[in-house]
């Protein structure tokens, strides 16, 4: 809290106790006195005071508020009843001489103020990002923000909306109020070719004809450097609040505060200006590092929409820094900008000349504006971004067509195996076509998966619920031929060859020859033994 300088005077009938508060709500003032005690409170002022005598109370009690030494005033608003600590330790206030300041340390509405904000950096660290603005001079705030700017830039969040654009795009297509009646504005323009008072295409409600009444009338006594500077500052603060709105779409929140003075150095580092183009980049930069919605297009479409306002008049401006005041006046502690800037513009620009406003806006039009001059090094991260890109789909791509590839190798194998089965099988059939033709009438089924070197030696065998016993056929023949017996008990006992096609073979076939065909396989057996004696 802030004990505010205060002054105490008294006649004959009234104790007069004059109290300056500049930055505080008309609508949050709450005094108490009772006996000698005297207590004053307006967010963030607190005054406690105990008199020598008591306060005579008898019903005359009066009070009043000089808007012209203090802030503008405001609506009422419902005050708070909660409970307050009275007793809160504080401190005299002790003004600031302008010798102590430095000279070039100037801030607010024409550079007009100095020395106001010494005492508020506590409600202002929420509000501005400059620390003591009444000792830090314009050069040294620049030199900050660009540093606070490059620290707060990240290439990520850029990339993904650079990218990944559906949200941006909607949010271009959205038309503000002043679309409209800048089309109709050129409309009428091309009809007479006669430059008209525009102000007719742009009412106020009766709200906002509320806060006008509530403005207090005075006049500014601005040198051609002041007068400049405001119109400058007027352009950066209309680029923020022309980004706000696009991107809400016109619907304001919680953030719409944050995004008018975050994207206008004017507002959060008391930026001074020398030229047009300087607040292009700056402008430009801040919406590449602070908001939700980071895009290069978001800033072109917000510089020609702060063109269209200015081309429709000083009603159009007036409208749009009202709308801001509101904003500000409803979040706290944003209203501190409101006594600083924005209720002195809503003041300023009623008395402007609509031809100042026209130069304005030429100004601005002949503005060119290119990533590279932001110096965030944006083009050579969206060529390094696309160049990685570009390296991904070729990879994927290559790895595509070589899983393409091994499957068709794997399909050429598999049909060239099938086709050198078919052709072997082919062979064989074709020199036996009278034992096909037999075993076509055979109730057995011959398995050729089983005819392999081991089938080949014993060609008739027969497998029974998962063993396999020798054909007595053949048993006999190789008896009569003086060939030892082979045991008629299943294989699958006494050979684990023979025990694991059992176990996997898990069914009952039979691999014999048909009736008929036992003479004709006999004689080959024989003829084959035959061949193999000489060697025995």
């Amino acid at each position: 809290m802030l004990t505010p300088a205060f002054d105490l005077s008294q006649d004959p009938d009234f104790l007069t106790i004059a109290i300056r508060v500049p930055y505080a709500r008309v609508s949050e003032f709450d005094v108490y006195f009772e006996g000698s005690d005297f207590k004053f409170y307006a967010k963030p002022y607190f005054l406690r005071l105990t008199l020598p005598g008591r306060i005579v109370e008898n019903g005359s009690e009066q009070g009043s508020y000089d808007a012209d030494k203090g802030a503008s005033e405001i609506p009422e608003e419902v005050v708070d009843d909660e409970e307050f600590d009275w007793e809160i330790e504080q401190t005299p206030c002790e003004e600031v001489s302008e010798s102590a300041l430095n000279p070039q340390c100037h801030y607010g509405f024409g550079n007009l103020r100095s020395g106001v904000l010494q005492r508020l950096q506590d409600e202002l660290s929420d509000v501005i990002d400059i620390k003591d603005p009444d000792f830090t001079p314009a050069a040294e705030r620049r030199q900050k923000r660009l540093a606070a700017e490059l620290a707060k830039f990240d290439p990520d969040h850029y990339l993904a909306d650079f990218f990944e654009d559906e949200a941006i795009e909607q949010i271009l297509k959205y038309n503000p109020w002043w679309t409209d009646k800048y089309s109709k504005m050129m409309a009428f323009l091309e009809k007479s070719q006669e430059q008209e008072n525009h102000a007719t295409l742009v009412s106020f409600s009766e709200e906002e004809k509320y806060q006008l009444r509530k403005f207090v009338n005075k006049s500014y006594l601005l040198d051609k450097r002041a007068c400049r500077q405001v119109c400058y500052s007027l352009i950066d603060i209309l680029l923020a609040y022309c980004y706000e709105t696009r991107v809400t779409e016109g619907e304001k929140n919680v953030e719409s505060a944050w995004n008018i003075r975050k994207l206008s150095p004017t507002l959060c580092w008391f930026e001074t200006w020398t030229n047009v183009h300087d607040i292009m980049v700056s402008f430009g930069r801040r919406v590449l590092c602070y908001p939700l919605y980071r895009h290069f297009k978001l800033v072109m479409k917000a510089y020609r929409d702060t063109i269209k306002i200015l081309q429709l008049g000083k009603s159009a401006v007036l409208k749009c820094l009202l709308d801001i005041h509101k904003i500000f006046q409803e979040n706290d502690p944003a209203y501190i900008l409101n006594d600083l800037y924005i209720s002195d513009y809503c003041v300023w620009i009623q008395k402007v000349k609509s031809k100042k406003l026209a130069a304005l806006a030429e100004a601005l039009k002949e503005v060119s504006l290119t990533k590279a001059q932001l110096g965030l090094e944006l083009e050579e991260l969206e060529a390094a971004a696309l160049l990685v890109q570009e390296e991904e789909t070729a990879l994927k791509a290559a790895h595509s067509v070589s899983g393409q590839q091994t499957l068709c190798s794997s399909s050429e194998a598999s049909d060239s195996e099938d086709s050198d089965s078919s052709v072997s099988s082919g062979n064989e059939d074709s020199g036996s076509d009278s034992e096909q033709d037999e075993l076509k009438d055979s109730p057995s089924e011959t398995v050729s998966s089983l005819q392999g070197p081991f089938l080949e030696e014993s060609s008739a065998f027969l497998i029974v619920d998962g063993g396999v016993r020798r054909n007595t056929a053949i048993q006999e023949s190789d008896a009569s031929q003086g060939k030892p017996l082979a045991s008629s008990w299943p294989l699958g006992v006494s050979g684990p060859l023979i025990e694991e096609l059992g176990e996997q073979l898990k069914t009952t076939v039979q691999v014999s020859e048909p009736k008929g065909t036992t003479a004709v396989n006999r004689s080959n057996i024989q003829e084959r033994d035959g061949c193999q004696t000489p060697n025995n």
